[in-house]
């Protein structure tokens, strides 16, 4: 058991649907960040870190109990959540804290946490349509009507604009207002009287797209980098992708009728508003900080910043997530820790693979608590540390089956290596329930344009590939065994 005088504070912020290239520090000035550009100039960032699901909760789970999803049976959203490591830290003397956005279903499930302050999807239709969760009634007692689908289906430019709406009520009560406010509410009346865990979930970026008139303003007209979508990259993709891109034109998920054809001002104003929302939840965590900083938390802690998974954004012809293209998958990781010299010297950047999934044991390392021998996931203290011979990971995994969203296959599975990607398809409709897929030169191919995968030239890659995914399944079947056996 850890001595909870001497273990780091731990605060975890996770966003929901946040890209990589959303930090200006990490090279991306068309979005302003300077809070996150402080973590990222002062601590360490993994600039190679991909999700093990690309969809809220099984990646999310997947997290949270050092598992794969087809190891833990949290495949998708609703799927019964219920355990998680945080018992272990609550166990070892920590006081654990949840506000914000966890995604566990029950949405209520204490799943480790001493207490929850639930905030959900900002736009609740399928599950959970008729839960009231902290902010739905933060709204109510103002006698505010949320702003939601059946509310924007109203407009006449609903089914133009992408889900990019901006939030006309008041500004505080935009949801990731909301949660930092009630973060800090926390921090600012809670008595410091044990080393403390504290996860924040931000509701965005995720859609709808949301920000304030204020903070969408210095966007109105900022240059933002797109990358083309091309007919070749549209041609060459697996006819379940296909098929999934008209669903979410008929379909509206989160607010967002996705477009065939957007044109570039569509897409732009999208990803203005989208940016703008990184620039709100910026400001957030700046004001999160400096709360934590007066309480006298910052004295020794240790902050980690993510997100799920990814959003197309149109890249690709797609829409939000679903897919395994790097823009769903490769998410930001920062571990900043307030007393210098912990992990080296700051502004480190480790571009090895890793896992999101392999901050749960770090998170429990840094915490004095023993890692579970039945993990997939992996520590990156020893990289944070600066261990010469840790080398990372050699390929990194994500899965995702049949759900609402993704309806044209049962199942799909990604293998990526520092230079190769494959994406194998099973039980396609367009098939007849047969193998479809992806496979890219990632050296040669970064912007995931010519699909490979019936390339008579790649065949060996292909077959290497293939054995990974057969060997990874083996070997986590067989590590999870024993964590599974009591539920037999």
């Amino acid at each position: 058991m850890s001595d909870p005088r001497t273990s780091p504070h731990l605060i975890f912020i996770i966003t929901d649907q946040q890209r990589f290239d959303t930090i200006n520090a990490l090279g991306f000035p068309h979005v302003d960040t300077p809070n996150l550009d402080r973590l990222v100039r002062e601590g360490v960032t993994f600039t190679n870190c991909h999700v093990t699901a690309p969809s809220c909760a099984p990646s999310r789970a997947s997290l949270f109990t050092g598992q794969y999803p087809h190891t833990n049976g949290i495949l998708k959203n609703a799927d019964r959540w219920t355990r998680s490591w945080i018992g272990d830290l609550a166990g070892a003397g920590y006081h654990c804290v949840n506000a914000g956005k966890m995604h566990t279903f029950p949405f209520t499930t204490p799943c480790g946490f001493h207490e929850r302050y639930v905030v959900e999807n900002k736009d609740r239709y399928l599950e959970g349509r008729y839960f009231f969760d902290e902010w739905d009634k933060a709204l109510a007692a103002r006698g505010l009507v949320k702003q939601q689908r059946e509310l924007y289906r109203q407009r006449s430019d609903y089914r133009e604009k992408l889900g990019a709406f901006t939030w006309d009520l008041d500004p505080d009560m935009q949801s990731d207002h909301f949660v930092g406010n009630l973060a800090q509410w926390w921090v600012k009346t809670h008595p410091v009287e044990e080393s403390l865990f504290l996860q924040i979930g931000f509701p965005g970026p995720h859609p709808p797209y949301d920000p304030t008139p204020e903070a969408l303003a210095p966007y109105a007209d900022r240059e933002v980098p797109l990358q083309p979508v091309t007919q070749d990259d549209l041609d060459g993709q697996p006819q379940a992708y296909q098929g999934m891109r008209v669903h979410n034109h008929e379909v509206d998920h989160d607010s967002v009728v996705h477009l065939l054809e957007p044109t570039e001002a569509q897409r732009l104003d999208q990803r203005r508003h989208y940016l703008a929302n990184m620039t709100m939840i910026d400001t957030k965590v700046g004001e999160i900080l400096e709360s934590l900083e007066a309480q006298g938390y910052l004295d020794d802690a240790v902050v980690v910043f993510t997100s799920d998974h990814g959003d197309c954004l149109t890249d690709h012809g797609h829409s939000q997530k679903w897919t395994m293209y790097e823009q769903v998958t490769r998410v930001p990781l920062i571990v900043w820790s307030s007393k210098p010299g912990r992990f080296g010297e700051g502004g480190r950047r480790i571009d090895e693979l890793v896992s999101l999934f392999d901050v749960g044991p770090t998170l429990l390392e840094l915490a004095g608590c023993e890692v579970p021998d039945h993990f997939a996931a992996e520590s990156l203290l020893p990289a944070l540390e600066g261990d010469v011979n840790w080398r990372g990971r050699e390929c990194v995994f994500a899965e995702h089956p049949r759900d609402g969203n993704f309806t044209t296959a049962d199942y799909q599975v990604m293998v990526r290596t520092p230079d190769w990607k494959l994406v194998r398809i099973d039980g396609s409709d367009a098939l007849d329930g047969g193998t479809e897929g992806l496979l890219f030169d990632l050296s040669n191919d970064p912007g995931e344009q010519r699909n490979l995968w019936n390339d008579p030239d790649a065949v060996a890659m292909k077959a290497e590939l293939m054995e990974r995914l057969l060997a990874w399944r083996l070997e986590t079947g067989r590590q999870s065994a024993a964590w599974s056996a009591p539920f037999r």
